[in-house]
């Protein structure tokens, strides 16, 4: 893969380069309304792929938050064509690295000398780059090192690149005004907690250690002494990332495995530690060559509220949704009720939300689920699809969500997704119930 000698860092040139990329859309947009004239069968698709290859290819050259959020949208297959989520997931681990002259000067930033001065080795190509980092492999005293370097000018650019999205995402994926304004903070605060390497390594020891006892589960040692505000050192996790795993055709029996690894791993971080990786691609997950789930970056935590924890997982209960007295005052605190609805409002959105919980919940509801089941994941993604199209939500006075949900929401999205891909039938009681 061809490397970046720079990343465009100033206010100034990344907004010009998001605006060249709406310049680049508007075109394909024009293409595609001629086409259709002559042919008015013409489809969408080819708008698509369009679309996502110039937008994908402006965010992999700027790095950073907008880039994140473009991974995010992969993770949900509802939330974007196909075409956009194939393009976007690249982002998870596979974008135009840096090149080494760039790397070897971040080192000199902030630990005061090059690579080759700390380590007995230091490959100067990435291993893997992602959308705010990228990781190289060292040698130091006969132990395997990874080692993460930060892009420049990531940390500093969030907020500006977060503005410059908006339009996108308003526009582009049907986001609404409203939306964003509640959830943009979270998201904000989240990518600058991502950028603050210090915090992710202490996070990192602190989760590992708390999490070593789950069976199947493994994390690398890190070392602080040797990491900085821009840079993570940590061992060297020998295995295959998860997706390039099942590539390798595992037995069903191995997936289950793994697939129980991750559930018990994510059931412990959110009813034990009320904190959780909330970044579960698969770019994250390594099986070793011992068939362990590996687990390589702490990067995005969520801190579980008492006052968010308990009515959301409430209405995971298996009765709960039966027309139970406490279920108005539930959906109010988590903000899918509004106290200014009026009574048709709110036996309309009571209706939906229950619908949506009762899918989402499913495997709360049960001992035993198997998440190779096509057809579920289908009545999830297409009841997302209607609800994105009804009036009711787009006029709206209120918005409907809690801002504390949108990682958790994410989370479980992703592990759903991490389960289909592995075909997992799995105990979902495992620890839920301690």
């Amino acid at each position: 893969m061809k490397e970046q000698a720079r990343i465009p860092t100033s206010k100034v040139e990344r907004a010009s380069r998001f605006i060249r990329t709406g310049a680049k859309v508007g075109g394909n947009y024009i293409r595609h309304y001629s086409k259709k004239l002559i042919n008015p069968d013409h489809t969408r698709d080819e708008l698509d792929a369009d679309n996502a290859e110039d937008i994908y290819q402006s965010l992999s050259e700027l790095k950073g938050s907008a880039l994140k959020v473009a991974q995010m949208l992969s993770m949900d297959k509802n939330a974007l064509p196909a075409a956009y989520q194939d393009k976007f997931s690249l982002s998870q681990y596979s974008v135009p690295p840096l090149s080494y002259p760039l790397v070897v000067k971040t080192f000199q930033t902030y630990l005061g000398k090059g690579p080759d001065k700390i380590f007995d080795s230091f490959t100067k190509n990435a291993v893997n780059a992602a959308s705010i980092g990228q990781v190289h492999q060292a040698m130091l005293d006969g132990r395997k090192l990874a080692v993460k370097i930060q892009y420049p000018g990531v940390s500093d650019s969030i907020t500006s690149d977060l503005r410059m999205v908006r339009p996108i995402a308003t526009q582009m994926f049907g986001i609404s005004k409203k939306e964003l304004d509640l959830f943009m903070g979270e998201v904000e605060s989240k990518l600058l907690e991502e950028t603050d390497y210090k915090l992710e390594v202490r996070r990192s020891m602190e989760l590992s250690a708390q999490c070593s006892h789950l069976e199947h589960v493994v994390f690398p040692k890190y070392y602080p002494e040797m990491s900085g505000d821009r840079i993570i050192v940590m061992d060297w996790l020998e295995g295959v990332h998860l997706k390039d795993w099942l590539g390798q055709n595992p037995p069903q029996k191995e997936r289950n495995k793994i697939g129980q690894a991750l559930w018990n791993f994510y059931d412990y971080q959110m009813h034990t530690l009320k904190q959780v990786h909330a970044d579960p691609h698969p770019g994250n997950f390594i099986i070793t060559r011992s068939g362990e789930l590996g687990i390589i970056d702490f990067g995005c935590v969520k801190v579980i509220p008492e006052q968010f924890y308990v009515p959301y997982f409430k209405l995971l209960e298996k009765d709960i949704l039966q027309e139970h007295p406490e279920l108005e005052t539930l959906f109010t605190k988590l903000g899918f009720l509004s106290e200014d609805d009026s009574e048709k409002e709110k036996i309309f959105f009571m209706n939906i939300f229950k619908e949506m919980i009762e899918l989402l919940g499913r495997p709360f509801r049960t001992d035993q689920f198997d998440f190779s089941d096509d057809d579920y994941f289908q009545q999830i993604f297409e009841a997302g699809e209607r609800v994105s199209k009804m009036k009711e939500f787009r006029k709206s006075r209120t918005v409907r969500g809690n801002k504390d949900g949108l990682y958790i929401n994410r989370t479980y999205f992703g592990l759903y997704n991490l389960l289909n891909m592995l075909k997992a039938n799995i105990s979902t009681a495992a620890l839920s119930s301690t």
